[in-house]
């Protein structure tokens, strides 16, 4: 199917300052992430920048890349923004591709474009991938989704979810009733699919309780009645950028790397 990848990149950063860009192996983050993303089946990959130093780094690796507002409340409000410069119709579909996600695989881009073909009734697309450890899933940094039967979010949390009820605290999915009941606990992965006019109307959505509560925006989507399908991925994507310390690590992925 025909997309674009929209990769929104702003240069403030609490814990990792001008993020987009730092160094990896000689080039900046943000470019990592576009070419990473231009392998994908994409037509177009786009950075959506608040910042003429971001743009200029794009521009001087051969990466398309606009500029806009400094001043949006969130990513989406970027990337409809974004939608709006390139002139995208309401029919399109956009992938949002974070900017600090330098090891993303093209073929889980892919994936989460190909959903919204598949599940025509879905406004939102994105991934997940089973969760393995029971450490991983009490940790309230850890995102979890529960889908129904077509692939579909029912919904999101920072909670242990789904719980079972006789073997709280344990990696119940593990046990024999577990495997039988063909449910394991699954990581989201923060990689998200639009329809263009969906995406263009999300702003303007009212804020969701259980967005508020929870820090999640995209519950937004789900309490306002909005499909989400979910692609669930067999392995964990490549780390994310988020820290100094994650910054050294990626570094060291990279120096690993074959030419």
């Amino acid at each position: 199917m025909s997309y674009t990848v929209l990769i929104p990149a702003r240069m403030a950063s609490s814990r990792l300052p001008d993020k987009p860009l730092a160094d990896l192996a000689g080039r900046p983050m943000v470019v990592r992430v576009a070419q990473q993303a231009a392998r994908s089946q994409a037509q177009r990959t786009v950075v959506a920048a608040d910042d003429p130093r971001i743009v200029q780094a794009c521009q001087a690796h051969g990466v398309e890349a606009l500029l806009t507002r400094a001043n949006h409340p969130s990513g989406s409000d970027r990337l409809a923004e974004a939608c709006d410069l390139l002139g995208l119709p309401d029919d399109a579909v956009v992938v949002n591709v974070q900017g600090d996600e330098p090891l993303i695989q093209p073929a889980l881009i892919d994936a989460v474009a190909g959903l919204l073909a598949r599940h025509p009734h879905a406004s939102m697309s994105t991934a997940a991938h089973p969760i393995e450890s029971l450490a991983e899933f009490n940790n309230p940094n850890v995102v979890k989704v529960v889908l129904d039967a077509q692939g579909l979010a029912l919904t999101f949390s920072r909670a242990p979810i789904p719980h079972s009820r006789d073997q709280a605290g344990q990696a119940w999915w593990a046990s024999t009733a577990g495997a039988a009941a063909g449910l394991q606990p699954l990581r989201h992965i923060g990689i998200y699919g639009y329809r263009v006019g969906f995406l263009r109307a999300f702003p303007r959505l009212p804020q969701a309780p259980l967005e508020v509560l929870e820090s999640l925006e995209q519950m937004r989507a789900v309490w306002h009645g909005h499909r989400i399908a979910v692609h669930v991925s067999a392995e964990a994507p490549g780390p994310g950028v988020d820290t100094p310390e994650d910054l050294a690590r990626v570094r060291s992925l990279l120096a690993q790397a074959p030419a």
